[in-house]
């Protein structure tokens, strides 16, 4: 098994690399899991206490279950991925059943900023980006998905979001083996990516 982690700035085009990937690979060999859906479960809190969340701090991250997770991938197991929900801060009842394939595919703000996390990377990418593009793009994601009015969305970057992706983001891109600028735009990265995880793929199959 070939473990991927793709991390960047929130914004930074990070979910668009992962389906070009996934596109570019048969269906048949990739898992894909989600930092996002890990988020400690917090739906007891007020509305009030929920708007006050640092989503973009690690302490808001169950790694300990992500981390049990990937392991028991790597053995083979089938894993109970959570669905989070950013409106309610709370996971469903129901877990999306993630299959062990020959890559897995984990994506997430702050997945390199874990060194437990990092240890368990195969191959670690950093989609890098400008501030004034994720910017945009956290405006029109969190104005359209996550139910926040333009000046919520403003004041939550400037409190959270921008302070956070300079002190724990910014500063894993050093772990990185790749660095991606442009995000999805970046064909001929991306097509590097692809080749660098059939190159991958083909030595591990060797090993065997």
């Amino acid at each position: 098994m070939l473990i991927i982690g793709i991390a960047g700035g929130s914004g930074s085009g990070k979910s668009t690399v992962v389906k070009k990937i996934v596109n570019r690979l048969p269906k048949s060999s990739v898992s894909v899991i989600y930092q996002d859906a890990y988020y400690k479960d917090n739906g007891h809190l007020t509305p009030e206490e929920r708007a006050k969340i640092n989503f973009d701090h690690p302490s808001a991250i169950e790694f300990n279950l992500l981390i049990k997770h990937l392991d028991m991938l790597r053995e083979g197991k089938t894993i109970p991925m959570p669905i989070y929900s950013y409106l309610t801060c709370a996971r469903a009842k129901e877990t999306i059943p993630v299959e062990p394939k020959e890559v897995v595919i984990v994506e997430g703000i702050l997945i390199m900023s874990n060194p437990r996390m990092r240890d368990r990377m195969d191959i670690k990418i950093f989609v890098d980006a400008d501030p004034d593009d994720r910017l945009m793009r956290i405006i029109k994601r969190d104005i359209e998905e996550r139910g926040r009015s333009f000046i919520e969305v403003l004041e939550h970057y400037e409190k959270y979001v921008k302070p956070m992706h300079l002190q724990f983001i910014e500063p894993s891109k050093r772990y990185a083996e790749m660095i991606l600028p442009q995000g999805g735009e970046n064909h001929v990265a991306i097509d590097m990516i692809v080749s660098r995880i059939r190159f991958a793929q083909e030595a591990k199959q060797m090993e065997k």
